[in-house]
């Protein structure tokens, strides 16, 4: 979406166009928005035919609504904002592609002693199962490189027979701005600096509609 378009698609949501039908013609549009009509015209159009807004002609003009896809389109906006004026708060963030694993996370995180610390230091019972993403690009390594230095929370280590499992360090994120979880640092894994494995309450994949490759966006909390 560039950004004229969701200039148009704030505007109609600032009339309401998100929670119910706004009878709007080209002319007063063109109006709230600078534009000639033609413009404005053209605008909808393109909203339209991007699926952002459905629009139901009637012969005193155009009845509007804002999509689902059009209200994602506007929190991604919100999302940006809101994390760029939170104070208070330090935070690191990360991008990654999707990709399958071999399995570890599910291992580890059904362990007993792991699996009740999970619960009980960070707050939820975690999906037997982890999201595993490639980090992007060398700054996004580097950067998850600096979160070894720091104390995370440490969900303790234990014996299982003759097995020793040591300490997991963790922390607290948000997935995509609308998903808690946490990052897991585990030193027994056969992946490299760029990979992070994340567990939730909730399998991440099915929460958030997620394939191999798709982009995820992680907002971790260091302080």
């Amino acid at each position: 979406m560039d950004s004229e378009e969701w200039l148009s698609l704030f505007a109609l949501f600032k009339m309401g166009g998100h929670r119910r039908q706004i009878l709007l013609g080209t002319s007063d549009f063109g109006k709230i928005i600078g534009t000639s009509q033609q413009t404005a015209s053209r605008r909808l159009m393109r909203l339209l035919g991007e699926g952002y807004i459905t629009r139901e002609l009637t012969p005193k003009g155009q009845n509007i609504v804002i999509t689902e896809k059009g209200l994602e389109a506007l929190k991604d906006v919100y999302y940006a904002l809101k994390t760029g004026f939170e104070e208070g708060m330090k935070v690191l963030f990360l991008n990654g592609a999707v990709f399958s694993g071999f399995g570890e996370g599910a291992y580890y995180v059904t362990k007993g002693s792991y699996k009740d610390q999970f619960e009980g230091k960070l707050g939820f019972k975690p999906f037997p199962g982890t999201l595993n993403i490639r980090l992007k690009s060398m700054a996004d390594i580097k950067a998850r490189g600096g979160l070894d230095g720091l104390p995370g929370i440490v969900i303790k280590g234990f014996k299982n027979g003759e097995r020793t499992f040591g300490d997991v360090k963790s922390f607290k994120v948000l997935i995509n701005e609308k998903t808690e979880g946490a990052l897991l640092m585990i030193h027994r894994t056969h992946y490299g600096q760029d990979v992070l494995e994340i567990i939730a309450k909730e399998s991440l994949r099915k929460r958030l509609g997620l394939k191999d490759g798709d982009l995820v966006r992680l907002k971790v909390m260091i302080g």
